[in-house]
């Protein structure tokens, strides 16, 4: 059977910053990752130039910073100042010592060499209003206060204008510290916001939502906390992870399903409350927490909780190594939230180096990209514009134990001055997709096609290695023109993008 491919309606402008970034200090993220002074291929500053270009070769745009976990015990006063005399602390989070030898000022450098715009977390878990206000001060204001002094003295007299910020991580979760319940946490944070607000009025601010759609306080804690920061907020945050589990590899394949109902269920709470409240404002979606993240072995134990003893500086912690499968997940992750372009307004891929990550490297020696790497750069620099859905008719269908009777084919499509993009998966584990893309439908029959790349392999579960580093890379896609219409056979397990102009 051959699906058919066509528009439908346009869902909105893609906000550059859905195609963020995260990284914390965690594990060899940093340490070993990032910054690694004694690397042949370190700069002056100690951070490694292979790393940054990788960096930049998969187009993050905005970088949330420095947790996670990691800032709801994280004082940022210990990362300014003299190297030599910064704090060796404990991180409880990750049962880690924190040397503090990249902070603020160290991490802002490493963005203007990558081209990242930072995305700053204030501690809202052991610490306060006071403390989150002394940072927005030292990082955003001009003026001449103690602070600004001190930022001066520490090498930048001029602000470090971080525009997005996030009040706490994950505070629905009761492994973070400062764990509190929504209205304790949106009373919070609600102070929070007014506050920063009062020193900066122009920055934009992120709640924090559910930490996954499967908490049992998910949609009851989006309605809580918004109903004391709805009129102090711009966003509110996701998180979601993805595993293939027990080795069932087409439930996994279809992890998109539930992005797309975990963005409508919030989308749906914060509206509510903008009704309730006879508001036109709409609260947007920051999903600043995705990836495939392998958190649980079969017995089900849980990664998180293998966190080492005798708190060692930057631990091998989390560094899942992705197959094909993964990548093509990804792939759907991406085209699901270009799906919903008109309310997520920005994402963070969780995370960049090493810790679940789409580059690695190894101390002394070479950085690589994983297989999820490359649906992200080619989405990134392809995927701009204005987002429309896709209609796929007679598209085959795959069987989910969770979500039923399921599209085996998922599609998105972008179109911007240059041309139109065309992203495309088939997540079925056994069967090929043919599919003919009406190009009438996308008002692209006068433009043709300039690249096309497809992410798939016989052997799915094939990865990206220290040993083997390009063994899964891009691929042509074979695109056959006929007249208006495009056909395309995407194989079992593959992710696809065509571009037009």
């Amino acid at each position: 059977m051959t699906a058919r491919v066509r528009a439908a309606e346009i869902v909105g402008d893609v906000d550059a910053r859905v195609f963020g970034g995260f990284v914390e200090h965690l594990g060899r993220h940093i340490y070993d990752g990032i910054h690694e002074p004694g690397h042949p291929a370190a700069d002056a500053e100690g951070f490694r130039t292979d790393v940054i270009a990788l960096v930049q070769e998969l187009g993050v745009t905005t970088i949330r910073y420095p947790g996670g976990n990691f800032v709801s015990g994280y004082r940022w006063e210990d990362g300014i100042g003299p190297r030599e005399d910064r704090p060796r602390r404990l991180d409880l989070a990750w049962r880690s010592t924190e040397t503090n030898q990249v902070g603020l000022h160290e991490f802002s450098s490493w963005l203007e060499k990558v081209g990242s715009d930072l995305m700053l977390a204030v501690n809202l878990g052991t610490r306060d209003v006071a403390e989150a206000l002394d940072l927005l001060e030292y990082a955003n204001v001009a003026a001449d206060t103690a602070w600004t002094r001190v930022r001066a003295a520490n090498g930048r007299e001029t602000p470090f204008d971080v525009r997005m910020w996030c009040l706490g991580n994950e505070m629905d979760g009761p492994w973070q510290l400062g764990h509190r319940n929504a209205e304790d946490y949106g009373t919070l944070a609600s102070r929070a916001a007014k506050a920063m607000r009062m020193l900066d009025p122009t920055i934009e601010l992120v709640a924090c939502g559910s930490s996954a759609r499967d908490m049992p306080t998910f949609g009851a804690w989006e309605r809580d906390v918004l109903r004391h920061t709805f009129d102090d907020v711009d966003f509110i945050s996701c998180h979601a992870y993805y595993q293939e589990r027990n080795g069932q590899a087409q439930e996994f394949l279809v992890s998109a399903v539930d992005t797309d109902l975990f963005v409508r269920e919030v989308v749906a709470a914060a509206d509510e409350i903008a009704h309730e409240r006879g508001s036109d404002k709409r609260i947007m979606l920051s999903f600043d927490e995705w990836n495939v993240w392998y958190q649980f072995a079969d017995d089900g134990t849980k990664a998180g909780d293998l966190v080492p003893d005798g708190w060692p500086v930057a631990p091998r912690l989390l560094e899942d190594q992705y197959n094909v499968m993964d990548a093509v997940v990804v792939g759907d992750l991406l085209i699901t939230l270009l799906q919903h372009a008109d309310r997520v307004r920005s994402a963070s891929l969780a995370q960049l180096v090493n810790v679940i990550a789409p580059i690695m490297t190894e101390p002394g020696g070479p950085a690589w990209r994983q297989t999820t790497f490359y649906p992200f750069s080619l989405t990134s620099r392809l995927g701009r514009g204005t987002a429309r859905r896709v209609e796929i008719d007679g598209a085959p269908r795959v069987q989910s134990a969770r979500f039923g009777d399921v599209s085996a084919v998922n599609a998105v499509a972008t179109t911007d001055d240059a041309g139109t993009s065309v992203f495309l998966v088939n997540r079925s584990v056994s069967d090929a997709a043919e599919l003919v893309i009406d190009l009438r439908e996308l008002d692209a029959a006068s433009l043709a096609v300039v690249e096309s790349w497809m992410i798939t392999d016989a052997d799915y579960r094939v990865a990206n290695t220290l040993a083997d580093p390009d063994r899964v890379r891009p691929q042509s896609l074979e695109v056959i023109r006929q007249g208006d219409e495009l056909r395309v056979s995407l194989p079992a397990v593959s992710w696809a993008v065509v571009r037009l102009g």
